[in-house]
């Protein structure tokens, strides 16, 4: 199961006070536990305008109703017009996070692993030449060894 971090600028044009900010963090918890969601512990009532991004975790979700929900939840909590930040993913280094940062380059491919000499596992991931000829193998391996920690071998077919 992929968990996304949402992040959303719930204060875009720096209007809260810190009392609205702190009630407003308590709503969005309570929103979020009722939706399945987790609020990473920030305390927005210290940062300056600009920084007052909420971060949630938002897990086993379709990529286009991640920004939805933050920004649902966000506006019904702050009473404001919340502004999507950066969406990012949680990796714990499975094959389904790989699956995902395949997914993200728009990419299919099957993923094996196996055990390496040293005790470390090693990814053979098996990509589309076809598919692979409109992105530079370098930023997939890249992403896929940062986001699984583990040796990764590209085989194109």
């Amino acid at each position: 199961m992929r968990t996304a971090v949402v992040r959303v600028d719930v204060d875009p044009s720096g209007e809260l006070t810190p009392a609205q900010l702190t009630e407003g963090v308590a709503t969005l918890r309570a929103l979020a536990d009722d939706g399945g969601v987790t609020v990473v512990d920030n305390n927005l009532a210290a940062m300056p305008r600009g920084r007052r991004e909420a971060e949630l975790l938002i897990s086993n979700t379709a990529v286009d109703e991640l920004t939805r929900i933050g920004v649902t939840l966000c506006a019904k909590a702050f009473g404001t017009e919340p502004v999507i930040g950066v969406v990012t993913y949680v990796s714990r280094g499975t094959d389904e996070d790989a699956h995902g940062v395949l997914a993200g380059f728009g990419l299919r491919g099957e993923i094996v692993r196996t055990e390496g000499d040293d005790g470390y596992d090693i990814l053979h991931v098996t990509l589309s030449k076809a598919d692979m000829a409109r992105i530079p193998e370098s930023r997939v391996h890249t992403a896929l060894e940062a986001s699984t920690n583990s040796e990764v071998h590209i085989h194109l077919v």
